[in-house]
């Protein structure tokens, strides 16, 4: 780590390069000429070298003070550079916003926020990363997510929670299937039909299998489907009853595409919503994202 000492001697050096003269170096910085030759002097002992010729016209880099100049002007121009882009970023709103969330969640939750905020902000990079709810929470921990779209944690300490509502699991079907279901079996229908699932260990199948325990119920013939899209198209088929979020086929449960299994004890409801940790520095970018979901 350069001291803040030393950068101010390797300002002053170059000013005096460039200028060929102390006293017109000493001038541009307001400061005085034996303060800037003070300096020289010590960076000359510090790095055993002689980094200017002394003349009646002035001064002159030595071969050894033109590569350090190189180098220095080098990294100024880096730190220039560097200062510009911080504020063309504050002008424009520029920075950058990695969400995180399932697949299921960003198609039907996220887009819809999303397309606004990039209209508004057309400055802001923004990367999604689609995983389960549970690891999306490890990777806010981690710091590689800034915000989430989870379902919320049992013991959200760590988190700041901004809530979207709740999402319920229901169990659907074709009427075509729940008719030669009925015609064909007409027992219980965990017992008896085809009941698809998604697979993993992600929050919605936990919380299903632990419906599933605390209710006594063994599914007799399970098909288990990767993504919750998949297992809707997997209903739309046919083929058995799908486990899936109510309020991703209302539609078709409004048209009668499908219809919904009635269950004496309903599934608990989940709550679902932006997250991000407590501990964490909000950037501009965040705060425009909370700002607008809000």
């Amino acid at each position: 780590m350069i001291s803040e000492s030393n950068l101010n001697r390797y300002r002053l050096f170059c000013a005096v390069a460039e200028c060929e003269s102390i006293s017109r170096a000493a001038e541009m910085n307001y400061i005085s000429q034996p303060a800037i030759s003070k300096a020289i002097n010590k960076m000359e002992e510090s790095l055993g070298t002689i980094l200017f010729v002394r003349n009646h016209r002035g001064v002159t880099l030595t071969d050894e003070g033109k590569v350090l100049y190189e180098q220095l002007r080098a990294a100024f121009e880096i730190i220039k550079d560097g200062e510009e882009k911080l504020r063309r970023m504050n002008e424009l709103g520029v920075g950058r916003l990695r969400l995180g969330t399932s697949s299921i969640l960003c198609k039907h939750m996220l887009l819809p926020y999303l397309q606004g905020f990039v209209r508004e902000n057309p400055h802001i990079k923004i990367t999604v990363d689609c995983q389960s709810s549970s690891k999306i929470y490890r990777q806010l921990a981690e710091d590689k997510v800034d915000i989430g779209l989870i379902v919320r944690p049992e013991n959200p300490s760590d988190i700041e929670f901004f809530s979207l509502g709740e999402i319920e699991d229901v169990f659907i079907a074709t009427p075509d299937y729940m008719e030669n279901f009925r015609l064909r079996d007409n027992g219980d229908i965990f017992e008896e039909a085809n009941i698809m699932l998604l697979d993993g260990a992600n929050a919605s199948r936990m919380h299903v299998d632990r419906y599933f325990k605390e209710n006594n119920i063994v599914p007799e013939h399970i098909l288990e489907v990767s993504g919750m899209d998949m297992l809707i198209e997997f209903a739309r088929t046919g083929i058995g009853v799908a486990c899936v979020i109510k309020r991703f086929v209302q539609k078709e449960l409004d048209s009668g595409e499908f219809v919904e299994i009635p269950l004496s004890v309903p599934i608990n409801k989940r709550e679902v919503g932006f997250a991000y940790m407590k501990h964490a520095r909000l950037t501009s970018a965040m705060e425009k994202f909370l700002n607008y979901t809000k």
